[in-house]
């Protein structure tokens, strides 16, 4: 069984930086994708950026050149890299792990951002 821990959520001003951390069980990490998702209250969940095995990203409109998704195989960890924050950018933030993008078999609990304007 996967299990995936995020950390590194919290309050920051707009224009602000924060990474996001997640940490995965389990020696199967460096063979399937991992991607972000958020979401903010009264909204759907989205996926914000993604990352294959083999390095390959996406990241949906609203975030491109503003985050940035990297991965270390060695640590079993997936980052988000989130810079020039918005406070629209607040939301629970919660990492995958799947076969390939934008297929998350595996969740994790979540970490809170906000901002604040």
């Amino acid at each position: 069984q996967v299990q995936l821990v995020e950390s590194g959520g919290g309050l920051v001003q707009a224009g602000g930086s924060l990474r996001l951390s997640c940490a995965a069980s389990g020696s199967i990490f460096s063979i399937y994708a991992m991607g972000w998702y958020r979401q903010a209250p009264g909204k759907q969940r989205e996926a914000v950026a993604g990352i294959s095995n083999g390095g390959t990203t996406n990241y949906a409109d609203s975030v491109k050149g503003r985050f940035f998704i990297s991965r270390d195989n060695a640590k079993n960890t997936v980052y988000l890299q989130m810079n020039s924050l918005k406070p629209e950018d607040t939301a629970v933030y919660y990492c995958t792990l799947g076969p390939r993008l934008g297929c998350p078999d595996y969740w994790g609990q979540g970490t809170q951002v906000t901002v604040s304007s």
